[in-house]
């Protein structure tokens, strides 16, 4: 399944690439990409997965990018 997410205060571009790449070596992600111009977070994993993803994904942003937040 493919869900869409608004990141909030996401003012880097190298910071969405790291992040992007790092979402995609998550375990369960089968495609993970960030467009930094609208600040959208796409993510493609089995829908089953999205509840302990989505945590996961938020450490990641957070560590990368503390002010950045997922929506």
């Amino acid at each position: 399944m493919k869900k869409r997410f608004k990141l909030e205060n996401l003012d880097c571009a190298d910071c969405a690439n790291k992040m992007e790449n790092e979402i995609n070596k998550l375990p369960g992600i089968e495609k993970a990409t960030i467009n930094f111009m609208t600040a959208k977070l796409t993510v493609e994993a089995p829908d089953e997965q999205f509840d302990t993803l989505l945590p996961q994904i938020s450490k990641v942003i957070s560590r990368i990018e503390p002010d950045c937040k997922i929506k």
